[in-house]
């Protein structure tokens, strides 16, 4: 099975948690439930990866040259 594009992403708070809801190309859409705690190493999880894209296209090591 073949990746498809991500359309759309929303999170909504609920009761006891959030609800995830996520759209592909196709408009095919998938809703989870989510703690605060998943929610948050989701976060870490995509904060990580987008600074380690950014040190790759920019040539940085992670440390300071001073």
């Amino acid at each position: 099975m073949a990746a498809k594009a991500l359309a759309s992403l929303a999170i909504s708070p609920t009761g006891d948690g959030y609800l995830l809801m996520i759209e592909d190309e196709d408009g095919e859409t998938i809703e989870l439930t989510t703690t605060f705690e998943q929610l948050d190493l989701i976060a870490e999880a995509v904060d990580q990866q987008l600074n380690s894209d950014e040190e790759d296209v920019l040539g940085v090591d992670g440390e300071d040259d001073e």
